[in-house]
């Protein structure tokens, strides 16, 4: 009993990610990997990790260890692997080169597939002559009834050839988990190359070779490959294997007209590292795109999603990859970080704006947090503690605050001899003297508080208000900035 019969007699799920080392990990391929992953634990199967590099003209170094690390970084740890092993190894495509040919072999054998030896000429003006009469273009079957005798001599020769599938008369029927049974009329399906001259398996037949010798009883892949599918049947059929379950997930859109793509430099997972996002949002943002839970629920752990994951609520409507909602959804995970862990993750980014040593980066990241949605906006909040920015004295009027710039001149000349004799300059000294100023004015507290914060930051919104800001910057920089405030006001 081999791999595949010993996994469908345990009646054991095996799901696969079978990824091309072609470069960064596009969030299509991450949402294929974790939807087969999902699948996979949910039901208590094996997740496999199968590297396809036998496109050498695509391959980019340094790629493979891309989808390992991606993969770990997000949890989806694999059961069997390229460096982990495994009983159905090797796991690399390219190391699985010799096995294919024999596979093909034997559906010679059977009459399921046939050698084929016309060369390119002969190829491009059959193409040539059927684009010409409005005809789709397919391999004519030229060689599919040649006799023994020609085959040999061929062969004999040393002629190069191919090793060509039959398609079968009639019609093929298949089954998809999303799309139901779908059949197609043979006739429709070109006589597909399964072994090249150079004796390499194309994509389509190693796919499935590889596919059934590991055991792999449930395919998650985009629906792209919708309509290779029958010929994969038909090589399942011709072989006298069971098929695995089809999942035809719908494509990932940046917009209704206009798909995800990697070479137009939409959004891999990486890039959205480097953008500020945490990993655990993405993942769950990712499992959003196409598959609807039950609950009107939307934040879940990955254990979670392995318990909540059903197949049946993938949509056959392609996902629409929205940036505000993955913002939503990553503000909702930094809020949830306990206070140091966000310190931990926000001081870098503090740290490309802020040089000077004498300010509590600790004090900064609490007031970030509840303001913060991904690391990348923190740069741009807190570039004002280094140095005041140019300002207009537009930003002194508030309407709710009921301040403008005259009512602003006054209240900074208020503040000004208040903070210069403060000797307490810890946050509740700074707030006692300047809430009793604001008591012995019987004003508004934005009245004073509004100016003020203005006069600190130079923008119109900041992390923490003007209490917080004041003792971070310190007294002498805070009576230096107070000071020009006054001086621009009175201009």
């Amino acid at each position: 009993m081999n791999v595949k019969e010993r996994m469908f007699a345990l009646n054991k799920v095996r799901t696969r990610f079978a990824p091309s080392p072609t470069g960064y990990m596009h969030i299509g391929n991450l949402r294929t990997a974790l939807f087969a992953y999902l699948i996979a634990k949910k039901h208590g199967g094996d997740f496999i990790l199968r590297i396809e590099d036998t496109d050498q003209e695509r391959y980019v170094e340094g790629a493979v260890d891309v989808i390992y690390n991606t993969l770990k970084d997000v949890g989806l740890n694999w059961d069997e692997g390229p460096d982990i092993g495994g009983p159905v190894g090797p796991y690399v495509q390219s190391e699985r080169m010799g096995m294919f040919k024999k596979y093909a072999l034997q559906l010679v054998e059977k009459g399921e597939a046939y050698y084929c030896f016309c060369d390119k000429e002969r190829l491009d003006k059959v193409r040539a002559e059927q684009e010409a009469n409005g005809v789709t273009p397919m391999y004519d079957r030229h060689c599919r009834d040649l006799s023994k005798e020609e085959i040999e001599k061929n062969l004999a020769e040393g002629k190069p050839y191919v090793i060509r599938q039959a398609i079968p008369e009639g019609e093929i029927t298949f089954h998809d988990e999303l799309y139901g049974d779908i059949t197609v009329d043979c006739s429709e399906l070109d006589d597909q190359i399964l072994i090249k001259t150079d004796g390499m398996p194309t994509y389509n037949f190693a796919n499935v070779v590889d596919d059934h010798l590991m055991g792999i009883t449930h395919v998650v892949r985009g629906n792209e490959y919708l309509a290779s599918a029958p010929k994969y049947t038909l090589l399942y059929k011709a072989f006298g294997w069971d098929e695995p379950t089809y999942i035809h997930v719908e494509h990932i859109m940046k917009d209704k007209q206009h798909k995800l793509s990697k070479r137009d430099g939409d959004a891999s997972y990486q890039d959205l590292m480097q953008k500020g996002y945490l990993k655990e949002a993405v993942i769950n943002y990712i499992a959003l795109l196409g598959w609807a839970p039950k609950s009107e629920k939307e934040i879940f752990t990955l254990d979670e999603l392995v318990q909540e994951f059903d197949i049946h609520g993938l949509s056959k409507s392609p996902a629409i990859f929205d940036p505000m909602k993955l913002r939503a959804i990553n503000a909702k995970y930094i809020k949830a970080l306990a206070p140091e862990k966000f310190a931990e993750y926000a001081k870098p980014y503090i740290r490309q704006s802020i040089k000077r040593e004498d300010i509590d980066l600790d004090e900064i990241a609490a007031l970030l947090q509840a303001r913060t949605e991904v690391f990348t906006d923190i740069p741009e909040m807190v570039d004002f503690f280094d140095e005041l920015p140019a300002y207009d004295n537009e930003l002194y009027t508030h309407k709710k605050m009921k301040t403008n710039a005259e009512n602003s001149l006054e209240s900074l000349k208020a503040v000004l001899p208040v903070l210069e004799e403060l000797e307490d300059w810890s946050m509740d000294g700074v707030h006692e003297a300047l809430f009793s100023l604001i008591a012995k004015l019987e004003c508004k507290n934005g009245l004073i508080l509004w100016p003020l914060r203005v006069a600190l930051s130079g923008k119109p919104s900041t992390p923490g208000g003007a209490v917080e800001l004041a003792h971070l910057l310190g007294k002498a920089d805070s009576l230096d900035r107070v000071k020009k405030g006054i001086a621009q006001l009175s201009l």
